[in-house]
């Protein structure tokens, strides 16, 4: 584990409301942007506003645009996600494309914060007998076999295989048709 995860929170994976199985929902509910109309930290932001904020508006019709100039302030974006996260990212000195791209980001969040998992899986009803995978009861002397093997292609506890069953089970079913058809 690096030390970058240390300070991180941990849990397990979410989906919020197991969205995109009916139909997608955006999460990002609102988008806030606070701007200097006159600092030159804030020129990136304002050239976003002025020439790509109209198509964003048009191409994401479901999250609401904020526009709040603040004199002599740093410029931020303030996302707000449906799950009610709030995520504050600075734009000093960012450009247009700068802007353009952390935008994105946002709209394709989940609003989940950023976490550490503790395992790959979760169930709410753990188990005290591990995890299953399909080789868990395979005899060991598979793992070393050539294929076809006379002793491991053979059922241990049936003298006939599944095929020969069902063939059985068609000629009973063939014979107990027959006298039927004769009859008529």
């Amino acid at each position: 584990m690096s030390n970058s995860t240390l300070f991180l929170s941990s849990g397990f994976i979410r989906t919020p409301l197991q969205n995109g199985l009916g139909r997608y929902i955006p999460q990002l509910q609102r988008i806030t942007f606070k701007f200097c109309k006159n600092h030159g930290g804030s020129r990136g932001v304002r050239d976003f506003i002025e020439s790509d904020l109209m198509d964003f508006a048009k191409a994401h019709p479901g999250t609401v645009v904020y526009l709040k100039p603040r004199r002599h302030r740093s410029p931020c974006l303030v996302a707000e996600y449906l799950n009610g996260e709030r995520e504050y990212l600075s734009c000093h000195a960012f450009s247009r494309d700068e802007v353009q791209k952390w935008l994105s980001h946002m709209c394709t969040k989940s609003g989940i914060p950023v976490m550490r998992f503790r395992k790959y899986q979760h169930t709410d009803y753990p188990t005290i007998q591990g995890v299953w995978n399909p080789f868990t009861h395979q005899a060991p002397e598979i793992n070393t076999a050539d294929f076809p093997h006379d002793v491991l292609s053979k059922p241990s506890n049936q003298e006939q295989t599944a095929t020969e069953q069902l063939i059985e089970i068609f000629k009973k079913t063939q014979l107990k048709e027959m006298p039927e058809k004769e009859d008529k």
